[in-house]
């Protein structure tokens, strides 16, 4: 088992389940531009490539500039409503914090949204960086926005691992040479994620913390 000095982690599907309000808005913005609102189903299958990938996954690229306000004013006002975190994600993040493994979200939700959801969530204090779409040019799985992640962590490639939950995840973590461990807790399942090339596939965090447990201390 190797020692990971910094693990970054996937915020919707592998740390939190958010996906009540992610439907709740999408529905809300279609419902305003006259569309019949999506199934969950349908809205799970086209989170994860960032806000705009997913309006246009839904409704078409040519209504994205029209949507996307609708959907940030109604976001931002009820995004904490139903936000809660899925099984041992608070346990796994205090055990490796006191373990002094260097811990990061790294996420394609607006940075913004995900440093808020994390502190009202309890989860801040743990966390040594939260990055997510808006606080650069990049997206993931652009290789420079994990680049970018990794420099301003001052971590080694060698040295650190990625926990996601979807193809973006695994793709962003292999362009940069880190392994990535996925969970089936988000938007796909383990043979997907084997399919898309995961190093490892749990059934939810407990599972990546009795791995990690087994790991030498960083």
């Amino acid at each position: 088992m190797p020692t990971f000095s910094t693990i970054l982690f996937d915020l919707d599907g592998t740390l939190i389940d958010h996906f009540a309000a992610i439907h709740r808005s999408h529905s809300h913005t279609m419902r305003q531009l006259g569309l019949p609102a999506p199934t969950l189903a349908h809205v799970r299958a086209a989170v994860g490539g960032g806000l705009e990938h997913a309006i246009a996954t839904l409704i078409g690229p040519a209504r994205v500039p029209e949507a996307l306000p609708i959907y940030r004013a109604y976001w931002d006002a009820t995004m904490l409503d139903d936000v809660v975190l899925l099984p041992g994600a608070r346990e796994l993040l205090e055990s490796l914090h006191a373990r002094g493994t260097q811990l990061a979200v790294f996420t394609n939700k607006f940075g913004t949204s995900s440093r808020l959801i994390c502190a009202h969530l309890g989860l801040a204090p743990f966390l040594h960086g939260n990055f997510g779409a808006r606080d650069t040019a990049w997206l993931k799985p652009q290789p420079a926005f994990t680049h970018h992640v990794l420099s301003q962590l001052a971590a080694h490639p060698a040295t650190t691992l990625l926990v996601g939950d979807s193809p973006f995840d695994i793709a962003a973590a292999h362009q940069a040479s880190l392994p990535c461990w996925a969970v089936t807790t988000g938007t796909h399942t383990a043979d997907e994620l084997r399919a898309a090339g995961a190093d490892a596939v749990f059934a939810g965090l407990p599972a990546v913390g009795a791995a990690l447990g087994r790991a030498p201390h960083s």
